[in-house]
């Protein structure tokens, strides 16, 4: 089935036609950028323009950066505090006139990863985290999603959340080298061993295709490799749980 699918992040709304029968995009990404404010009636708007590019007129899948409970948003997360307790599912429904499934982003990678490719068929706990803006995570044990697993929200030191400290976002903005960031990333992948001891990480985002670039500062005992998908995972992902009606949503 030809499902939609739209990754949302702090810098960028993406979108692509995907087959969710094999997982493969039909289509080049379609990207427009966040609006600055990254206010719910801007973002909708351009949800709206997303699905006008591609004449869409079926099911709508977004991944979404930040929790989500049954279509609601329970964190503000990077964006504006206006999101918080807005029903995500019927603010894109109405922007768009179709039926559109909200799932968390880093859910929605890592539902991608687990069908389509690296992941596929792995038991145990599986956790998947996206570098971006911020640090998404998502987990999955024994393939079935456990939903809005946010460890990127662990305080650190003296920021209120450790993606703030160790995100692709922080390397950008301390002018860091990638072994510089490689150290912070490592100590994120410490407190995520400890805390919750995954049997794979599975690394997604912008910054899991630069992998080779940081991988000698990666020092746990947990292995950890790059999505297959790498930056389209999270429109593939979005996609599919549009068709499935993923749990969480």
């Amino acid at each position: 089935m030809e499902v939609l699918g739209i990754d949302i992040g702090g810098s960028g709304m993406k979108g692509a036609l995907v087959n969710t029968l094999t997982g493969e995009m039909l289509t080049e990404r379609h990207r427009i950028p966040t609006p600055k404010g990254r206010k719910p009636k801007d973002m909708a708007k351009v949800v709206a323009q997303i699905a006008a590019h591609f004449n869409h007129k079926g099911p709508i899948g977004v991944g979404f950066p930040t929790v989500i409970k049954h279509g609601v948003c329970k964190s503000p997360g990077n964006l504006h505090k206006k999101w918080l307790g807005l029903n995500v599912k019927e603010l894109f429904s109405e922007a768009t006139g179709l039926p559109v499934t909200v799932v968390n982003d880093a859910d929605a990678a890592g539902y991608a990863t687990m069908n389509y490719g690296i992941g596929k068929g792995k038991q145990g706990l599986v956790v998947m985290i996206t570098i971006g803006t911020g640090l998404g995570s998502g987990a999955f044990f024994n393939g079935e999603l456990i939903p809005n697993f946010e460890l990127g929200q662990i305080p650190y030191k003296k920021y209120p959340k450790i993606e703030l400290w160790a995100a692709d976002s922080a390397k950008a903005r301390d002018d860091l080298s990638y072994k510089k960031w490689g150290k912070r990333f490592n100590r994120f992948l410490e407190l995520v061993e400890l805390i919750v001891s995954p049997d794979l990480i599975i690394l997604g985002g912008g910054a899991s295709k630069d992998f080779e670039e940081y991988r000698s500062c990666i020092k746990i005992d947990t292995p950890v490799v790059p999505a297959e998908l790498r930056n389209s995972a999270g429109i593939v992902g979005a996609a599919a749980a549009a068709l499935h009606q993923a749990p969480i949503d």
